[in-house]
């Protein structure tokens, strides 16, 4: 399996892969169960280095978003595009696969990535939230997935069939994140 450390620990002892490969961020609501998560794909890097905010990639990507809405949450007639910042990613229903599950609770896949052209920022990590890199090999598709499927299962208390069947889902457009760099 491809390699998957804490970006920001990996960044602090220069294990930050330069020549390309994934970053997840995991964002958790503090006083909820919903969750988005971006999974990037890095390459064509000129420089990575911390700022402020937290780490800069002078580097060409791909985002993919997935968000996860619980039975409770109070604006689901909202579209995610129009939500308040820290709800909203930038799709509408119709850009999005919806997954409902046993639970009836919400799983919005993107079915495209969104292009990120000469540089992106991962935040610091605050609160319940974190970031990894994935290394780039041919494992990992697989990786990332994995992590989805344990994320889903045991952070969210999602059903381990429904994340099972959520990654069947993200597989697809995650698909389309992994090949702009030659990651096959």
């Amino acid at each position: 399996m491809a390699k998957i450390l804490d970006l920001f620990e990996a960044y602090s002892s220069g294990e930050l892969p330069r020549e390309g490969g994934f970053v997840i961020t995991e964002l958790l609501d503090d006083s909820s169960r919903y969750a988005i998560y971006e999974v990037i794909s890095y390459g064509n890097v000129k420089s990575i280095y911390n700022i402020d905010e937290g780490i800069m990639f002078q580097a060409d990507g791909r985002k993919l978003y997935v968000l996860f809405e619980p039975l409770n949450y109070s604006a689901k007639h909202v579209e995610p595009a129009y939500r308040d910042d820290s709800h909203r990613i930038p799709y509408r229903y119709k850009e999005l696969e919806i997954f409902s599950t046993k639970r009836q609770e919400k799983l919005m896949i993107a079915k495209e990535p969104v292009e990120t052209y000469t540089s992106f920022t991962i935040a610091n990590e605050t609160g319940l939230n974190t970031s990894y890199v994935v290394y780039k090999d041919e494992t990992s598709s697989r990786t990332i997935l994995g992590f989805f499927e344990q994320s889903l299962w045991k952070t969210l208390s999602i059903t381990r069939s429904d994340a099972r069947k959520a990654c069947e889902i993200i597989a697809v457009p995650l698909e389309k994140v992994m090949v702009p760099f030659g990651i096959e």
